[in-house]
């Protein structure tokens, strides 16, 4: 994809609109409006996705539901209470790669899933003890492996192996990772990482890592925040013990919304498998006989707790029929044609001011790029974007990271993000070299070598050269002049200055 200037870049994101195939679920969503009522361009679906229009009427009628029948919403209708968990559970199926509806269930959320299952699968015993984590783990999943291990009687510091970059470079190799697993085999009690890195958009090798894991005894685990609904899994092929998910990002079920667990089939019927008990997850057809003794449903839904939460399932279940209607594959293809076209226009237009932090193959990433600002201040920039009605996130202290979501986000969204951020970084550095031009200029009281050692010194730390150049020569253009007006005495002092 070549592209070189704005007027060819813009052509094109009108071509590869028209031939979006999924161009038609974008109106499928309430899109964010400004004060004026524009539309924003809304860059921030790894963050919190936007609400599908169907959600609203879905709540309306189980609010009208519980308003009309009362207890009697649990065993009546399409989606009667008693068994919402149902529904979530088989649509999801096709997008994480589960082979039966009981692999899946969506309970409490995410890190309480974490720990859920940390309980079945974290179980040091002698030598085996360690958890290997990302060094650059999502905070919540640091804090519940960090909590995990104490409760075990173990130190952190020694029972959890932090797997960084290589020297200078921002995404993890999968030789690395692999390498470590086989290293560190008798001592690994648990594998778990992340299916999308969080701040770089990498796409972790599943496959790859849970087939080297599994070899070894080892159990797998991955957090799946930032893949489900944003790339295509196979966790039951992959042979992952289990996952957990958020839903409120890419599959679209509103702020703080239920999170997703799979347990591999092959756990599905052990009863020995440790577990924290609630009344959900006993044996639905005998659950109301309220009996003393544990009996588990198999699968995920044995480590239900509590009755779900219907109003809070409900938008899941709403968004998961889009996906349905869309196709995780048609979404991941359309994600990586998003994804080359922002890497191509960043490249080509603020390439030299920016360090690219997301793998450049579009198969080792979500859909997001992650950008670091060289010389431009990050909350500058951001309150740049947002005056512009562009909605992306960032992370201190200079991360901007991007992410056009193939339901509801267009090729000219893209174009509209990039051109903003190259004037808000040329902004940013016009603004810088007119207060450096002014300060030498506008400034005759202060000696001459202060100024020119300030304007230096802040150019060469933000690898101005060609402005250093520019304005050494005006300085002594300047000083040529006023040379020849000069008394002998003036002369030598407008030098020394």
């Amino acid at each position: 994809m070549k592209i070189s200037s704005w007027e060819e870049a813009e052509v094109l994101a009108g071509r590869l609109d028209a031939e979006d195939e999924l161009a038609e679920f974008r109106g499928k969503f309430h899109l964010p409006r400004d004060s004026n009522g524009n539309f924003k361009t809304y860059m921030c679906g790894n963050s919190l996705g936007l609400m599908p229009k169907v959600t609203t009427q879905r709540l309306q009628q189980h609010l009208k539901t519980w308003g009309q029948t009362g207890v009697e919403g649990h065993f009546h209708g399409k989606e009667a209470w008693l068994t919402i968990e149902d529904a979530t559970s088989a649509l999801s199926s096709d997008i994480v790669g589960a082979r039966s509806p009981l692999e899946v269930v969506y309970m409490n959320t995410l890190t309480v899933n974490i720990h859920l299952m940390m309980v079945a699968f974290y179980r040091p015993k002698g030598e085996r003890f360690k958890v290997l984590l990302e060094q650059k783990a999502f905070p919540s999943d640091d804090y519940a492996v960090q909590s995990q291990v104490k409760f075990h009687g173990h130190d952190p510091e020694s029972a959890i192996i932090r797997l960084r970059p290589r020297e200078g470079e921002s995404t993890l190799r999968t030789e690395d990772i692999l390498e470590t697993i086989e290293a560190e085999q008798d001592s690994l009690a648990l594998v778990f990482f992340p299916g999308v890195q969080y701040l770089t958009g990498q796409v972790l090798p599943m496959a790859a890592i849970a087939e080297t894991a599994s070899r070894h005894g080892i159990p797998v685990g991955f957090d799946l925040a930032h893949a489900v609904g944003n790339i295509e899994v196979f966790l039951h092929d992959w042979g992952v013990d289990f996952a957990v998910w958020c839903s409120y990002k890419y599959l679209n079920a509103g702020p703080g919304a239920v999170s997703g667990v799979f347990l591999h089939e092959k756990h599905a019927h052990n009863e020995e498998l440790p577990r924290l008990a609630g009344w959900w997850g006993y044996d639905r057809k005998s659950r109301f006989q309220m009996n003393e003794m544990f009996v588990p449903q198999p699968g995920a839904y044995g480590f239900q707790l509590s009755n779900p939460p219907v109003l809070a399932s409900v938008p899941i279940v709403s968004s998961l029929e889009l996906f349905e209607e869309a196709s995780i594959t048609n979404i991941r293809r359309k994600s990586e044609k998003l994804t080359l076209y922002l890497e191509t226009l960043l490249l080509k237009f603020v390439g030299s001011e920016i360090e690219m932090l997301t793998p450049p193959n579009p198969a080792e990433r979500g859909n997001q790029i992650s950008i670091q600002l060289k010389k431009a201040n990050l909350q500058k920039v951001h309150s740049f974007l947002e005056a512009e009605g562009v909605v992306c996130d960032i992370r201190e202290p200079d991360v901007l990271r991007i992410s056009p979501v193939p339901l509801y986000s267009t090729f000219h969204d893209v174009f509209v993000v990039v051109k903003c951020l190259s004037e808000a970084i040329q902004k940013q550095v016009s603004s810088v070299t007119q207060q450096i031009f002014s300060a030498h200029f506008l400034n005759p009281l202060l000696p001459r070598r202060f100024c020119r050692s300030i304007q230096l010194l802040f150019l060469l730390a933000h690898r101005d050269f060609k402005i250093v150049v520019f304005l050494t020569f005006l300085e002594f253009l300047q000083l040529i002049l006023a040379h020849r007006n000069c008394t002998k005495t003036t002369k030598r002092q407008l030098w020394m200055r």
